[in-house]
């Protein structure tokens, strides 16, 4: 296998592809040269990959030092973690505790698969969950196990997350449902929920539409969405895409968390994912 077929095979971020841009190796001076297919060993090609994925990081870290988290109103948090060691973004108030909304249906449905009693039914309820959004659905498996969302909050070290009298009135933060996704998908990538997040209905089972926020990222896989049934409307989203995990919460509509992540975030993942290792 040649270099480039080596370092193709490990590009699983849209991210890492920025290292293809041209003019990348001017940016960064240490970068490696790019040596035609079939001119590498196996072990320079290894070595190789090591030194494009140290580029990588200096790339992405480059991208997100220059999206602004001050140019993002207050009223929406965000937070974006990397499958690159030490590359992460968040707004100032990505670690604010705020209302759960749906996004505590990831914490109960892992811990029903994971430690449940492996159920059809509950297999079948946690899909609801995460497709549908559905709260009937939700209202079965916390009852079923109560200890769901404290439990995973302590596993995954999700210090802003918390359960509340129920499932509904629970707590977290951007910062921790993006660091749970981020950790899923280093340590379970086979989980189901993944793949319901990635074949999430257009609609939800109360009706609501299932098309705004970090879902409108370019590069994203799957999304979970949440919203408020009562009181000042709030809103939640959390995508994963090849390699990240992006998640935000606004006090506001989803046409107005829309325009917030993707005026953030929209174009410095179009300039990562959009960039190509040359073929020839």
């Amino acid at each position: 296998m040649g270099c480039r077929a080596v370092v193709l095979s490990v590009l699983t971020t849209g991210a890492l592809l920025a290292l293809a841009a041209p003019g990348a190796a001017a940016d960064f001076p240490d970068a490696p040269s790019r040596t035609p297919a079939g001119d590498a060993s196996g072990a320079a090609a290894s070595s190789t990959v090591a030194d494009w994925v140290d580029v990588a990081a200096a790339v992405l870290g480059r991208a997100l030092d220059t999206t602004d988290p001050g140019a993002v109103p207050s009223r929406t948090a965000i937070s974006f973690r990397s499958i690159i060691p030490g590359i992460e973004w968040g707004t100032a108030n990505e670690h604010e505790i705020r209302t759960g909304l749906s996004m505590v249906k990831l914490y109960i449905v892992d811990y029903a698969l994971r430690h449940g009693d492996g159920s059809p039914s509950d297999r079948t309820l946690a899909e609801r969950m995460i497709r549908d959004s559905d709260d009937g659905a939700a209202e079965l498996l916390a009852a079923k196990y109560p200890q769901a969302i404290d439990a995973v909050a302590a596993e995954y070290r999700l210090a802003a997350t918390k359960a509340g009298a129920n499932w509904g009135m629970s707590y977290t933060s951007t910062a921790d449902v993006a660091t749970f996704l981020h950790i899923k998908q280093r340590t379970d990538p086979e989980s189901p929920i993944f793949g319901w997040m990635a074949a999430a209905d257009s609609t939800a089972s109360d009706g609501t539409a299932q098309d705004w926020g970090t879902g409108r990222l370019p590069g994203v896989i799957g999304t979970k969405w949440g919203w408020s049934d009562s009181g000042p409307q709030e809103v939640a989203s959390a995508s994963f895409g090849q390699g990240f995990a992006v998640a935000a919460h606004t006090h506001g509509t989803p046409d107005e968390q829309t325009a917030d992540v993707t005026g953030a975030l929209a174009q410095m993942m179009i300039d990562l994912i959009a960039r190509r290792i040359p073929r020839g």
